[in-house]
């Protein structure tokens, strides 16, 4: 896969209560600066009670920014950036909101929880890893249509579109790297007789991964 970075899968969130402190974290898929800093806004206003709205975003490799929020300096958008970086993510913004119990939890205790907040927020989303993706278009007669259909997903593919005529039309995506290999199996399948037709290539997210 091309430069094998991940991204969240979709938007999600999570809640835990630690010795009181109330943590609830998002996590949403971003393109810019301006898309990250309006998610981070909205959940300031929408929390806007909380004693703290920690937030970290990743875009690219070099672009990263993150904010304690009033918390001590270290203990929470650091420990949050950290989260998505072991995990290879980046084109994504977290804001972890922390009410607080009247409880100190310590530097230690605080790095812990903001890590777990970013991290159960990520789980929640599930992660996507970037690749070249083809589209391709097949036409097939009914009676393979089932071995073609295991043939796909045998190759990462997924169907998109299937239309009844005479044949079968498929419309397929599949990593761009596992054309050929399908395409062989194909012309095993039917003695030649079944052709990939490509339609367009491009740079997307794949399926749902868990952490």
């Amino acid at each position: 896969m091309a430069d094998g970075f991940r991204i969240p899968f979709q938007e999600a969130e999570s809640e835990f209560v630690e010795k009181r402190s109330r943590f609830i974290s998002h996590v949403w898929r971003v393109e810019t600066e301006e898309e990250a800093q309006a998610r981070i806004q909205e959940t300031k206003k929408k929390y806007y009670d909380a004693r703290h709205n920690c937030w970290c975003y990743l875009l690219g490799p070099n672009l990263v920014r993150y904010s304690d929020d009033g918390e001590p300096q270290g203990t929470a958008g650091q420990p949050m950036l950290n989260v998505f970086q072991r995990e290879n993510v980046t084109g994504a913004v977290c804001v972890v909101t922390r009410y607080f119990g009247g409880i100190l939890l310590g530097a230690g205790g605080l790095t812990r929880a903001y890590s777990k907040g970013a991290r159960d927020a990520l789980a929640a989303a599930g992660v996507a890893t970037m690749g070249l993706w083809a589209r391709v278009r097949l036409s097939c007669p009914y009676p393979l249509f089932e071995r073609v259909k295991l043939e796909i997903a045998a190759a990462d593919g997924i169907l998109d579109d299937m239309d009844y005529g005479a044949d079968v039309t498929l419309t397929v995506s599949l990593p761009s790297e596992r054309r050929e290999t399908l395409q062989g199996r194909l012309t095993e399948l039917s003695a030649g007789g079944l052709t990939l037709a490509l339609m367009e290539e491009s740079y997307r997210p794949g399926p749902r991964e868990e952490l």
